[in-house]
């Protein structure tokens, strides 16, 4: 079931489309495209919001930690904020130091998208001009959110009159217990390397394996037993998954307290596991204070600083193509 968008917001303004299925509702902003809510079931049938967000659908535009939205055109960092494509230089915005961070100061996740509820969710459609952020060629985007039972299934597709690199996400931060920290969330990752990177965040260009190191999740972690031995106060780095368009394993979230496990299988080749290291001091939903380590995100993504690093797997997208992935994320209880 879907909800028409709730009527009264300005059509300038952000606007609201609530869907549900058996046992999840979900529901989504235009601004920024963001997943504003997510209810859940737990293992005794008591429903719970498992999103960090902001009670006001403005919050989401004015919002440094990227909490809930959708971002691009590039996730994650372009080093020096500029590469090479095609004979040229590109320059493009920059917003981390002397990085682009997720499309730069003002990327899709700073835009109010259009939004059109469709049986059992919503698309969401963006069009990015040719120089956007200094990005070539003109763009268009769409994400779409939807529900089948416990399963939200998240899809992004795109067109480019001109070659450029692409890679959007969703930036949602989890808390399976619903609030509080998420140090006795277990968590695995099925990736045999990881990339390496240095005190800016920047790949070094190895491609490491995680035998014998704190990023070996391949088989179920606490966090709270590898967060306060790793550099920056937790993870902030690209898994390396499989390649290729099929659907495949990405990661699992188990929360022994709620008895909610979350799933997540993408088409992606990388996935960005982030444990909300610098999130003290934010003011979300219902005044809450967060911390650091209150959520944890897992963005599916093109590995970071791949527009500059051959041997990463091209995010480039060509006039012609079609921009197609799809992560799905499914909850169950224990």
């Amino acid at each position: 079931m879907t909800d028409a968008p709730e009527e009264g917001a300005p059509e300038e303004g952000p606007a609201s489309c609530a869907f549900h299925s058996a046992g999840v509702s979900a529901r989504v902003l235009s601004g920024g495209a963001a997943l504003h809510e997510l209810l859940v079931r737990d293992s005794r049938g008591a429903s719970a919001d498992v999103l960090l967000g902001f009670d006001s659908a403005d919050d989401y535009l004015e919002n440094p930690a990227y909490i809930g939205v959708v971002v691009g055109r590039v996730a994650n960092r372009i080093g020096g904020s500029k590469f090479s494509l095609g004979g040229r230089e590109f320059r493009v915005s920059q917003n981390d130091g002397t990085h682009c961070l997720h499309g730069g100061s003002a990327g899709f996740s700073k835009a109010i998208w259009k939004s059109k509820p469709i049986p059992g969710g919503v698309t969401l459609t963006i069009n990015s001009p040719d120089g956007d952020q200094g990005f070539p060629g003109a763009v268009e985007a769409s994400v779409t959110y939807l529900l089948r039972g416990q399963e939200l299934e998240i899809s992004y597709r795109a067109t480019t009159t001109h070659s450029t690199p692409l890679s959007l996400t969703s930036h949602v931060y989890f808390n399976l217990a619903g609030q509080g920290n998420i140090y006795d969330h277990e968590v695995s990752i099925a990736a045999d390397n990881y990339i390496p990177v240095d005190d800016t965040s920047i790949p070094t260009g190895e491609i490491a394996s995680v035998e014998g190191t704190l990023f070996d999740l391949r088989k179920p972690v606490r966090l709270r037993d590898r967060l306060a031995n790793l550099p920056g106060g937790g993870f902030d780095h690209n898994f390396c998954l499989m390649q290729g368009q099929g659907r495949h394993p990405c990661a699992r979230v188990y929360d022994r307290g709620s008895g909610r496990t979350l799933t997540v299988e993408t088409t992606m080749p990388g996935v960005q596991l982030y444990t909300a290291n610098a999130l003290s001091g934010v003011l979300g939903k219902g005044g809450t204070s967060y911390s650091a380590h209150d959520g944890l995100c897992l963005e599916t993504q093109h590995w970071p600083d791949a527009v500059n690093k051959p041997h990463f797997p091209s995010p480039i997208l060509h006039p012609g193509e079609m921009y197609n992935h799809t992560t799905w994320y499914t909850f169950t209880t224990e």
